[in-house]
């Protein structure tokens, strides 16, 4: 019967594993673990009870203290784009901005933007230097 459940944790641990390929959630990699730790149960004599046991508390071990750290660590980190690194900053306006005219341009670095006014009533006249406070699809926001 050893030799069965070893063969089954062998099995285990290759389902597990196509499985976070195919994810990449860093999620069942951890069960992976707790299989392998269940086979070397097994190799050893270890009752079956043992090894599933084994198989539980390492794998939840694993995901509890390891997963954060392989999150924060191995994965990439988020890089922004160029419209999230936009607000906050002074851009250059090259064509009036109007809301009411559907007119304004600003130079954002070194792109073209269209832009609009935060509030319908203000304008910003050529070579201000208005902040943006957010982007509405492929328009800044200014103030």
């Amino acid at each position: 019967m050893s030799q069965i459940m070893i063969f089954i944790w062998i099995a285990l641990i290759i389902i597990c594993l196509i499985v976070e390929i195919a994810t990449v959630g860093l999620t069942t990699i951890w069960f992976a673990g707790g299989a392998l730790v269940a086979i070397l149960a097994g190799i050893i004599g270890a009752p079956i009870w043992l090894q599933i046991l084994l198989f539980f508390v390492v794998s939840v071990l694993l995901l509890i203290f390891t997963r954060p750290w392989a999150l924060k660590y191995i994965t990439p980190h988020k890089v922004k784009t160029n419209y999230e690194d936009a607000i906050g900053k002074k851009v250059k306006v090259t064509a009036r901005i109007d809301n009411a005219a559907g007119t304004g341009t600003v130079i954002l670095n070194g792109q073209e933007w269209t832009a609009r006014s935060e509030q319908d009533d203000v304008t910003f006249e050529v070579d201000s230097m208005p902040e943006v406070v957010k982007v509405s699809g492929v328009k800044l926001i200014v103030r």
